[in-house]
């Protein structure tokens, strides 16, 4: 190669295809290594949604987070959760590692109302992580979240359908999972640098680690002044 084009292309600013693991995103590990070596950066892209589309709930999609969340520093704020299908179970949360003092549960009532507190969450730079539950999403409201989401530095994650996974979206990354023997089938439909062709198999821990249960608990309620 000509040495004044490789000299270009070291610099940080330029993205190379066969440097993906490498390139210069800010990310927090999985905890999979498997996971970690398809994602741009390492892990899981702060500063960015991640958008989790499944079939049904409670298929293993937390205890795929739950390693990273636990891994947070406490200097990055709130794990936040928005619009929950059921409260999560603090015994397995902190089973888990992580710390229920940082837990913040929000129950907006309306979905407008949870899409403003998703966005102004994100934004407010207080939020290590924020998981979120929304209905009626469109790509101009997602892409709000995308730019809230790297305007406060936070790892949000977006909950939808997989028949979603036809639309477009503006998440910086986007997975499809399937329940398999002991663990989850990752399809990473859309990531930087493309997608990947096949489907990764993810054993996950035991299921106590991080489930929901339909128990009552404190929530948070916000609503959109």
């Amino acid at each position: 190669m000509n040495p004044s084009l490789e000299s270009v292309l070291q610099h940080p600013g330029i993205w190379r295809g066969d440097r993906r693991a490498q390139t210069a995103v800010d990310a927090l590990p999985s905890g999979f290594s498997a996971l970690d070596e398809l994602l741009p950066g390492g892990g899981w892209p702060r500063g960015a949604l991640t958008e989790v589309l499944l079939a049904r709930q409670g298929i293993g999609e937390l205890r795929l987070l739950t390693p990273a969340l636990a891994r947070l520093p406490e200097a990055d704020g709130w794990l936040a959760w928005v619009a929950p299908p059921y409260v999560p179970h603090a015994a397995a949360l902190a089973a888990a590692g992580i710390d229920l003092a940082r837990v913040l549960v929000a129950k907006p009532a309306t979905d407008i109302d949870a899409w403003w507190t998703t966005e102004q969450a994100l934004r407010s730079g207080a939020c290590g992580a924020l998981l979120a539950w929304l209905r009626a999403a469109d790509e101009r409201r997602m892409r709000r979240l995308q730019l809230a989401a790297e305007t406060g530095q936070a790892w949000g994650v977006l909950f939808r359908h997989a028949r979603a996974a036809q639309e477009r979206s503006p998440a910086a990354l986007r997975l499809l999972l399937a329940p398999v023997a002991d663990g989850l089938a990752v399809h990473v439909l859309k990531r930087r640098g493309g997608p990947v062709s096949r489907p990764l198999v993810v054993a996950l821990p035991p299921t106590g680690a991080a489930r929901l249960a339909r128990c009552p608990a404190p929530v948070l309620a916000l609503a959109h002044s």
